[in-house]
C-alpha cells in the first residue's frame, strides 16, 4: 500500500503566510479499481495565485492548491501506462489516484528539456504571458512592453516574447541580480524599483516616449504611476496583484479615469483559462522557441516535498529568479 503526504491549509492567511499556517498529513492510498491511475509527483508548483485564491475557494483543512508533474507508478486504465507523465492540479500531494480525467498529457517531451518546464514556460505561466500579449495587449512590432515582476516566471516569459514579436522590452524588478538577468534574456532596459528614487523618473528614463503596453503583475502604486506614462490608446493586461496578495487592510488604489480619458487606454483583466481551446497550439508554440533557443528558461529549484511552505513563502517574497518548482 501506498502512503500519501500532503499539505494541507491549517489556518487562513491573515497577512504573510506562517509555518504554522500548513500542517504535513499523510494517508494510505486505497487500491486501484478498474481504471484507475496512481501517480507520483515528480515536479510540484508554487505560484502567486495560491494566495489570493486561498481565501477565496479553499476552507480550513483543504489540500492546498497547485499543479505537479506526475509518473504513472501504477496502472489499470490503458489511457495511462507506467511511466507516462501528466500534468495534474491536483494539489500539494506526493501521490494521488486519478479516473484520467482532467488530466494533461505532456506532448512529446525532448530529452534536453526538464519536464519542470511543463509548470513553467511550456505551461500556465508561459499561456499567462502568451495569451496576455496576444490577446490583450496585442502586441505590434516597434511597440514599447512594460512588465513588472519581470524576472519571475510569467514576466520573464512575456519580456521574451515581446522581444520575439519585435518590441523595445523594459522590465523591472527587486534586485540587481534580476535586473542582470533580465538583461541577459534579451530585455532592452530593466531597473531595480527597490534601488532608485523615483519611480516616475526610471520609468521616464526607460522609454522617454512612454508606453504602448504594460503587462502588469504588481498592481499597486507602481501601476498608479505606469498609468500616466501610457501612450495614446496604449493597452494594458492586468495578470496580477503581488504587491496587495498579504495586505491585511486593503490599498487605497488611485482615481484611474483621468489617465484612462485623456489617453484613451484600454485595461482588461484576465485569467488565462479563458483561452483553454487555444491551448494545445499555444503550447506547440513555447516548446518550439524553448527549443530553437528564443526564449531562455531560468528555474528556481526546491529540493524536498517537506520544503513545500518555505518554497511558497520564498516565492511570494521574491526569492526566486524564474519559475519556483519543488522536486520531491
Amino acid at each position: 500500500m501506498v502512503r500519501a503526504k500532503s499539505w494541507t491549509l491549517r489556518k487562513h492567511f491573515e497577512g504573510f503566510p506562517k509555518t504554522s499556517d500548513f500542517e504535513l498529513k499523510e494517508v494510505e492510498l486505497p487500491k486501484l479499481k478498474d481504471g484507475d491511475v496512481l501517480f507520483e509527483a515528480v515536479f510540484l508548483s508554487v505560484d502567486p495565485y495560491m494566495r489570493p485564491y486561498s481565501g477565496r475557494i479553499m476552507k480550513e483543512g483543504d489540500i492546498m492548491i497547485g499543479s505537479q508533474v506526475a509518473r504513472v507508478v501504477e496502472s489499470k486504465n490503458p489511457t495511462y501506462p507506467v511511466g507516462t507523465y501528466v500534468v495534474a492540479n491536483s494539489g500539494w500531494k506526493t501521490h494521488f489516484i486519478s479516473d484520467g480525467k482532467d488530466l494533461q498529457l505532456l506532448p512529446p517531451w525532448p530529452e534536453k528539456i526538464p519536464r519542470s518546464l511543463a509548470l513553467g514556460t511550456i505551461g500556465m505561466p508561459g499561456l499567462t504571458a502568451y495569451f496576455g500579449l496576444f490577446e490583450i495587449c496585442k502586441i505590434r512590432a516597434g511597440d514599447t512592453v512594460l512588465v513588472t515582476a519581470a524576472a519571475g516566471a510569467v514576466g520573464s516569459v512575456v519580456g521574451q516574447i515581446a522581444k520575439i514579436g519585435g518590441c523595445k522590452v523594459v522590465g523591472c524588478a527587486g534586485s540587481d541580480k534580476k535586473v542582470a538577468y533580465l538583461k541577459q534574456i534579451g530585455f532592452d532596459e530593466a531597473f531595480n524599483y527597490k534601488a532608485v528614487g523615483s519611480l516616475e523618473e526610471a520609468l521616464r528614463k526607460a522609454s522617454p516616449a512612454g508606453y504602448d503596453c504594460y503587462f502588469d503583475n504588481v498592481g499597486g502604486e507602481f501601476s498608479s504611476i505606469v498609468l500616466n506614462q501610457m501612450k495614446k490608446f496604449g493597452r494594458i493586461a492586468v495578470c496580477g496583484a503581488i504587491s496587495g496578495y498579504n495586505d491585511t487592510v486593503p490599498q487605497k488604489g488611485p482615481y484611474v479615469q483621468i489617465p484612462m480619458i485623456f489617453n484613451e487606454l484600454c485595461m482588461e483583466g484576465f485569467l488565462v483559462s479563458r483561452w483553454n481551446h487555444k491551448r494545445e497550439e499555444a503550447l506547440k508554440i513555447l516548446l518550439r522557441w524553448v527549443v530553437e533557443g528564443k526564449i531562455k528558461c531560468e528555474e528556481h529549484v526546491t529540493e524536498g516535498f517537506e520544503k513545500m511552505p518555505a518554497a511558497f513563502m520564498g516565492m511570494l517574497k521574491g526569492e526566486n529568479l524564474g519559475k519556483a518548482v519543488v522536486k520531491v
